[in-house]
């Protein structure tokens, strides 16, 4: 049988992409410029997959930093990381997807990074090809609160001026119980609201002596977390929590295996110790199924690691849905923004090693962090930041950078 399909129309389409723009674009990106930035750490850190033999000590941390001018004259400056390896190649990958920008409206933040996306789709959906775009994301949300004169939270909708903060660089796994009371008391003395320790060690005892003698140190209206970056089985991080369960504690983080969703939603269903993890994940979808399959009490997704700004606020929404606690990983200096607006009250994670990247300081006391009044991300790269870049490279044409 032959189909005739002389008669038959199909509705047209009107084309993805090619449109014209109209009137309502007013501006277009006209210069980027990428760069390859080895920031030193003052010490060596190690948790629990450093003394477990999975990892090497952290020594430094790569920032890819991606600095944008347009037409009309605006400028946004955005940044992504890798820790120990991938500095290099989310570099490469760049300056591969950079010129794709060119001419585009950037305050289509939206539709260009589906741009991204799409242009980086072999790579798969997450992973350093996220990681990358991440960087020009931030880049776009920063160049379009400077715009509006306003700070990004400020931009997304505020929901306090002031975020809980935590210190988690003191209590790595290499420094002695009394290098760990003695890191908590500068951190108190800066205005922490909290400190973290690291635990996860083979010697499960001495993961229990380190947290009684801070927890002892600490005064009583300081918030304290643990985190065993994923180096535990569900049996044993039941275990665990149940004998820690009494200690009042803010979180336990990462108990097992980041992609074990399951397993940390039963470990949230058993314990009354609220369950913290996500820092790992690398994709809006592997938030969201996180959360659906109840896998956190406390969700601390990282921006940068998921692909940027708008990816993390599609994550928000979600976790607000939920009645998800939010605590973002590391980056203070953009997740206090998120933080910020988001409807329940958040934890910001501070490091000390973050701060040289940057001319600015953030404002703390009282346990809190202050969202800057400052522009956008409020941020500028430091001169040492200039000194410490591995790599640069211009796309477009550069004037004001």
């Amino acid at each position: 049988m032959t189909l005739d399909l002389s008669s038959r129309r199909i509705q047209a389409r009107p084309p993805l992409a090619g449109v014209k723009r109209g009137a309502a674009s007013q501006d277009a990106l006209k210069g980027l410029r990428l760069s390859h930035v080895v920031v030193p750490l003052k010490a060596a850190l190690s948790d629990a997959k450093v003394l477990t033999g999975r990892q090497t000590p952290l020594v430094q941390f790569d920032l890819l930093v991606v600095e944008m001018e347009s037409e009309a004259g605006e400028t946004g400056m955005g940044y992504s990381y890798t820790l120990r390896a991938g500095g290099a190649g989310m570099f490469s990958l760049a300056c591969e997807i950079a010129p794709r920008l060119l001419e585009e409206d950037p305050n289509d933040i939206d539709r260009l990074w589906e741009k991204l996306r799409w242009q980086v789709n072999s790579l798969g959906r997450g992973g350093m090809a996220y990681q990358t775009i991440a960087a020009f994301d931030t880049a776009l949300w920063d160049m379009k609160a400077r715009r509006a004169g306003l700070p990004l939270a400020k931009l997304l909708g505020a929901h306090r001026d002031h975020v809980r903060i935590y210190n988690s660089e003191g209590q790595y796994l290499q420094a002695s119980i009394d290098g760990i009371k003695a890191a908590a008391d500068r951190s108190l003395a800066l205005g922490m609201g909290g400190i973290k320790l690291k635990v996860g060690q083979p010697d499960g005892q001495e993961d229990l002596r380190r947290i009684d003698a801070l927890r002892r140190h600490l005064p009583d209206d300081i918030a304290m977390m643990i985190d065993a970056n994923q180096q535990w089985d569900r049996t044993y991080a039941l275990q665990f929590g149940r004998i820690v369960d009494d200690l009042g504690l803010a979180f336990i983080e990462e108990p097992l295996d980041a992609a074990d969703f399951e397993g940390h939603a039963m470990l949230a269903d058993a314990l009354a110790t609220p369950v913290a993890t996500g820092e790992m994940l690398s994709s809006l979808d592997e938030a969201v199924q996180l959360m659906r399959t109840g896998g956190c009490d406390i969700a601390q997704f990282d921006a940068p690691r998921i692909g940027g700004i708008t990816p993390f606020l599609k994550a928000m929404n979600v976790a607000e849905e939920l009645r998800i606690d939010l605590a973002p990983h590391w980056m203070m200096e953009l997740q206090v923004h998120l933080a910020a607006a988001y409807p329940q009250e958040s934890w910001v994670e501070h490091f000390f090693s973050l701060e040289a990247a940057f001319n600015e300081r953030l404002e703390i006391a009282d346990g809190r962090v202050a969202v800057p009044a400052r522009p956008g991300l409020g941020l500028t790269l430091s001169d040492a930041s200039r000194d410490w870049t591995a790599a640069r490279h211009d796309v477009g044409t550069v004037t004001r950078l």
